[in-house]
């Protein structure tokens, strides 16, 4: 059957609360207490927020002037990233055992592909319940997993058992699962997304289901195709071992607001020296140099020039950059600032998109 959508054994394993729960870890006094890692209640961003933290609404991305408004007993930590990478391979060690086809997403969470795996096991939630087991052993930290047919399933399912659990979708509970889950559920599916589905009367994936592709295209753009097939249970995207990038950048957040443009040019010749050295690193250039700046009041604004020709030269992003900066008047005092280069030299190894005709086939499948 041509048409038919492949049927995967795919698991998604997401840390909990991976920064804070390896500085946990290390600094046992920190346990049962509301922690963020990064920010300050003066300056910064807060990078990750255990469980306790988070039931007070202290989130990733928040400011850290906001956090510890809502959790005024809050802990604040450095990131210690090299630490989190260095346990990240550990797991990652874990995920090779299994299957070769592992797709990172980050430090603390990836795709497995375990339609066949080198346990022969056939049974993928079982596999899961193991791999997790071994990462508790090895590192001293919990993992959740989600289990599907297709990566977009196993993500959402991570998630609804978390922390340390794990949920299995099987091929004939799919549609059912998807039409019960509230749509800000849905993995693509932001807040102001939600909102804008909430006045058009879309609450869970039903509701979404009975919209036709062109109303989700006429409201949503390129997104709606991918809506109206992913309620569907339609995402033929592969695990892929070797992800590759579609942008590199680097930002830093200053101590002190900036409000003049002299005081940004030695910040950004040191985030135009680190990208470059990120770039190096990742073998890659681009074409569009993109400058990022939020100001005290975090407000957000970008501006972006696309070069004729790849670069990846410290030099000429910082000249680019510079002329960025200077394109128009800042709004306020700065408080970040950050660069980043995409239409990367990549593009052309991009996987060939799926057949968006291609139909769900519920099949009995062992999971």
């Amino acid at each position: 059957m041509p048409n038919e959508m492949p049927l995967r054994k795919i698991i998604h394993v997401d840390m909990d609360a991976f920064y804070a729960s390896v500085e946990e870890l290390d600094n046992p006094d920190l346990k049962g207490k509301p922690l963020a890692v990064g920010g300050s209640e003066k300056r910064g961003v807060v990078s990750a927020a255990n469980y306790e933290a988070r039931k007070f609404g202290v989130r990733s991305a928040m400011s850290g002037f906001q956090a510890k408004k809502n959790c005024p007993h809050l802990t604040f930590v450095k990131p210690r990233f090299e630490r989190y990478k260095e346990i990240s391979k550990h797991i990652r060690a874990i995920f090779f055992e299994y299957t070769d086809l592992v797709e990172p997403l980050s430090l603390d969470e990836a795709y497995l592909d375990v339609t066949v795996n080198k346990k022969g096991n056939p049974s993928a939630t079982m596999l899961a319940t193991e791999i997790r087991q071994r990462i508790l052993e090895k590192t001293g930290l919990n993992a959740s997993a989600g289990i599907s047919i297709n990566k977009f399933i196993a993500k959402v399912a991570s998630d609804i058992n978390k922390p340390n659990g794990q949920k299995t979708v099987n091929p004939e509970e799919v549609i059912p699962f998807l039409e019960n889950l509230d749509i800000r559920k849905f993995y693509g599916v932001g807040k102001v997304t939600a909102e804008k589905m909430y006045k058009l009367g879309i609450f869970t994936g039903k509701d979404l289901k009975e919209k036709s592709i062109e109303f989700l295209a006429d409201n949503f753009g390129k997104s709606g195709p991918y809506y109206y097939h992913v309620v569907r249970g339609i995402h033929n995207s592969e695990v892929k071992p070797h992800r590759i990038p579609k942008s590199v950048g680097a930002e830093r957040t200053f101590n002190e607001n900036l409000s003049s443009e002299v005081f940004m040019l030695e910040r950004l010749e040191h985030i135009a020296q680190e990208l470059e050295r990120r770039l190096t690193k990742s073998k890659v250039a681009g074409k569009t140099i993109t400058l990022k700046i939020k100001y005290s009041d975090f407000t957000l604004n970008t501006r972006s020039k696309t070069m004729p020709y790849f670069i990846a030269d410290k030099d000429l992003i910082l000249e680019t950059a510079k002329d960025l900066l200077y394109q128009e008047e800042l709004q306020n005092s700065v408080r970040l600032l950050g660069i980043s280069l995409s239409n990367l030299n990549t593009e052309d190894k991009k996987a060939k998109k799926t057949d968006d005709k291609s139909i769900l086939v519920q099949l009995k499948f062992d999971f």
